[in-house]
């Protein structure tokens, strides 16, 4: 019996199996806005609103940034949709990097978690709250390192064993005093991108010495 819970920006499925999920992808297409979450036959599909992607869209220009300040080789891809079916999971993230592990996958179009080193850094921007729960889905997928947005403030989640701990340094940037960035955006939010993006990078670069 297919079951159904419904917000204004959101929908959750319960009871459905893989291949229903993998039929789902498949008709609500590459170009959509929608993004979608399975865990062990629980579905969500979310349709982001503007403060849900202008927090995404700055703090993965703020990686971007740093990486290039520290010339940190790195990949972006987006809300790729990570899945496996033998975990019975899969995941849009808001955005997701590859940094130690960007040279097993430079250049790659195509993924397969069976073979490939799942994302290192996962972004998820949680301003209205996301009905169901990511962390044990990010877990069976393996992503080391997650870091949530959440109303004014990031928190890091290492991925130890089975079960995600919050910390204070991330593995990505272990000296970069990544808890601050939420009063930096405030700070030049009124400023204009370029400002704001040129700050970080100074804001990098006194961190490093």
């Amino acid at each position: 019996m297919l079951l159904t819970e419904r917000r204004a920006d959101r929908v959750v499925l319960y009871n459905i199996s893989w291949q229903q999920f993998e039929n789902l992808l498949l008709d609500l297409g590459a170009s959509r806005v929608a993004r979608v979450a399975y865990d062990d036959g629980t579905l969500e599909i979310m349709t982001p609103l503007p403060e849900h992607e202008y927090y995404k869209e700055i703090i993965g220009d703020i990686i971007k940034d740093t990486a290039e300040v520290l010339e940190l080789d790195y990949e972006c891809y987006g809300s790729t949709t990570w899945k496996r079916e033998l975990k019975k999971a899969g995941i849009e993230s808001d955005n997701c990097f590859y940094f130690q592990n960007e040279a097993k996958i430079r250049g790659k179009l195509t993924f397969d978690l069976n073979q490939d080193p799942p994302p290192d850094l996962a972004l998820e921007i949680d301003v209205t709250s996301k009905s169901l729960d990511r962390f044990p889905i990010y877990a069976r997928l393996g992503v080391p390192e997650i870091w949530c947005y959440d109303s004014g403030e990031i928190k890091i989640y290492l991925l130890q064993g089975e079960e995600y701990v919050e910390s204070a340094t991330g593995l990505v940037f272990p000296n970069l005093k990544v808890l601050e960035i939420p009063s930096l955006i405030a700070k030049y939010r009124m400023e204009g991108r370029r400002v704001f993006r040129e700050a970080i990078r100074k804001w990098v670069r006194e961190q490093i010495g």
